[in-house]
């Protein structure tokens, strides 16, 4: 039976020993491929001189750029008091006519109504009798100076006719006055014209913003019929916050756009800065004067404006050359170059101000202004990095 079975003893045993060895030998291959999944994940890519040539990459260097640097602030456009009015009487009265509407351009003199006063006649009828009575002062007046110089009048009496006809002189200028400034002709009334309505005039030139009143409206010298208003000498009033407000100075150079229609861009410039803050907030008014074109701008309007707060040499390069990827901002810097491939590195940047075509770089690595880099096409190579990564 022992020399039956020992054979096959024998055979078994090789077996086992046979499988463990196999299975040894397998475990290295396992390893190697779990090491293959757990490689380092690079920020190098290659490409190869015709890729570079066909994509259009060019390269440059980080430059130290005189970049403008600014402030952004909020605010809205207002119109100076002195470039607004209101279009009122100076005597009371019915409006007999009404020549204007909102939206219409005036000029300065102006007929914007007409108000009906029979009033006015009342003045204008004393004119008359008051230059009637001058003209026998007058008179009076040369007689007594011939009587008292013959001795054949009493000297009070040439003082009593000066009197009257300083008296009557004064009352006559004070009647044109008052005439004058209803726009009534006192040369007119004199020679016994006499009107009963009165032009009311605009009193700056501009356009019509609001019309308050109508015809057959009773007015007074209170009562304002028109608001015209001048939107030539447009202001800018800023809210700048306390943490930026060193930094802003009267003639600096303000960029703004309207809120709500970025669009187009205007141009103004500082004249003044508050010294309070404002309506009990963090924010301090700046004060500035708008410049060059106004067209469709409008009192109330709100703006975004960026103030240029001067200039500053900083590492930049051109903004093409910064590519998005993940959320974070990078440029690729040429690590490697011969004839056939150029390997570039991957470096991520923080972005500052932006001017000229140029953006300021802080990058996490230090680079020195002069590192050459990719600033034309970079995107296609970040494509190559992303699209190569997706396949490994």
């Amino acid at each position: 039976m022992n020399k039956i079975f020992r054979p096959l003893i024998y055979l078994m045993i090789i077996t086992i020993l046979g499988s463990a060895t196999s299975c040894k030998q397998a475990a290295p291959k396992e390893e190697a491929e779990e090491g293959e999944t757990a490689a380092p994940v690079t920020n190098d890519v290659s490409l190869s001189t015709n890729q570079i040539k066909t994509a259009g990459i060019e390269f440059g260097i980080i430059e130290m750029k005189n970049l403008a640097t600014a402030i952004k602030a909020n605010g809205l456009l207002s119109v100076p008091n002195q470039n607004k009015a209101l279009v009122t009487s100076v005597s009371s009265g019915t409006i007999r006519t009404l020549t204007v509407q909102p939206g219409n351009y005036v000029k300065k003199g102006q007929v914007i109504a007409t108000i009906l006063n029979p009033q006015i006649a009342q003045l204008q009828q004393e004119l008359q009798t008051t230059q009637a009575q001058l003209n026998l002062a007058r008179q009076e007046n040369v007689r007594q100076k011939e009587l008292v110089a013959g001795n054949a009048a009493p000297l009070k009496n040439l003082q009593k006719a000066e009197a009257e006809l300083a008296a009557l002189t004064a009352t006559y200028k004070s009647q044109q006055i008052q005439l004058t400034a209803l726009g009534i002709s006192f040369s007119a009334a004199s020679r016994g014209q006499i009107v009963t309505s009165i032009s009311v005039l605009a009193p700056i030139s501009g356009t019509i913003s609001e019309v308050s009143a109508q015809i057959g409206s009773n007015v007074d010298a209170s009562t304002p019929i028109a608001q015209i208003v001048n939107n030539s000498q447009l202001h800018l009033d800023l809210f700048v916050f306390e943490k930026d407000l060193p930094k802003v100075k009267a003639g600096q150079l303000i960029h703004f756009t309207l809120t709500n229609s970025a669009g187009k861009e205007y141009d103004a410039k500082i004249y003044s800065i508050g010294t309070a803050f404002a309506n009990q907030s963090k924010t301090i008014p700046v004060h500035a004067v708008v410049m060059g074109n106004k067209a469709g701008l409008i009192e109330g309007m709100n703006i975004t404006a960026i103030i240029s707060i001067g200039n500053a040499v900083l590492p930049a390069v051109p903004t093409e050359a910064i590519v998005s990827n993940g959320g974070r901002d990078y440029i690729f810097r040429i690590k490697k170059k011969d004839t056939k491939e150029t390997v570039f590195e991957r470096i991520a940047v923080a972005k500052g101000v932006s001017d000229v075509g140029f953006t300021e770089i802080t990058p996490v690595v230090d680079l020195k202004p002069g590192s050459a880099i990719v600033i034309r096409k970079t995107f296609f190579v970040l494509a190559k990095m992303v699209n190569t990564g997706d396949e490994d």
